[in-house]
């Protein structure tokens, strides 16, 4: 396999790298720094001897994102305020055809299934994201790991119920949440209280992520009164120079908000029942810093 055959085929299977890598990490510099040392093992040495490069490449990926997923947790436990994931841009275009496997991969990627996924081990949410996003056999998950494929299927029942229990039961349809986003900005940009309160569920949560280094609130904050009031207060305060873009940001409709044509914030929204039933808001300009406005 010459050099360029080998870069050619990298690139081919590049999207799916970073697909894994995101899943399990949840951040895009470090799901990049992830492919990048896949791509150094890659390169590093002929490659004729591999058969199948797709599943080789994604074992390596997999199991340098667990070994970086072990690292960053202890760095996770001494962040300031709530953690989100990073957004990132889902645009899937013409590369997914199917809508069947358009949703499941934007199900995948959404910040309510991300945040379950950050309570899994390593070795729980590798198999996880290689089984239920991607469709891998046990088969290639348990030679990806180096576990039997029994343990493989446990650990797969294990995760699949972790996520079933935890996770919010929220509608996917990107249309709704789009409708509901538009309401939410001109409810919270008009002043009207009322209007942004009959938006929201009565349990609504509000989760913020600044990192420390925006404002934002460093705690969840529940109920649709305060979720309510919070918004309104903030919406009053304003941001300088800001104007506002609808953006497809993990698999779903999201407000990007921009302060002198930088990215400073960004509003995404869980629906179920017509009403909104969380709000992330992301301030963290680290995370922000990837977004094309």
């Amino acid at each position: 396999m010459t050099a360029d055959t080998m870069t050619d085929v990298f690139e081919e299977h590049r999207p799916v790298l970073t697909g894994v890598a995101y899943r399990m990490l949840g951040r895009v510099a470090d799901a990049e720094d992830v492919v990048q040392e896949a791509w150094l093992r890659w390169s590093a040495q002929v490659r004729d001897d591999v058969r199948e490069p797709r599943s080789y490449l994604v074992r390596v990926t997999t199991r340098l994102a667990i070994d970086r997923l072990r690292h960053v947790q202890a760095r996770r436990e001494a962040y300031v305020g709530p953690w989100l994931p990073e957004p990132i841009e889902t645009d899937f275009g013409t590369t997914v055809e199917d809508t069947a496997e358009r949703a499941v991969l934007a199900d995948s990627v959404s910040l309510a299934v991300l945040v379950v996924l950050e309570s899994l081990s390593p070795l729980e949410r590798a198999v996880f994201v290689l089984r239920e996003a991607f469709g891998f056999p046990y088969g290639e998950i348990a030679a990806t790991l180096e576990r039997s494929e029994s343990a493989v299927r446990q650990l797969a029942g294990r995760a699949r119920r972790h996520v079933a229990e935890r996770r919010p039961r929220f509608d996917v349809d990107p249309a709704e949440r789009r409708v509901l986003t538009e309401r939410f900005l001109a409810a919270a940009s008009g002043g009207d209280l009322d209007a942004l309160l009959r938006l929201l569920a009565p349990d609504v949560r509000l989760v913020g992520d600044s990192g420390g280094k925006a404002k934002a609130p460093l705690r969840v904050i529940e109920s649709a009164d305060k979720v309510g009031r919070f918004l309104f207060g903030a919406a009053k305060q304003g941001i300088p120079a800001s104007e506002f873009r609808f953006v497809e940001l993990n698999g779903g409709p999201a407000l990007l908000v921009l302060s002198g044509g930088k990215p400073d914030a960004v509003f995404q929204v869980d629906v179920a029942d017509g009403l909104i039933q969380c709000v992330y808001i992301m301030r963290n300009p680290d995370k922000l810093s990837a977004i094309v406005p």
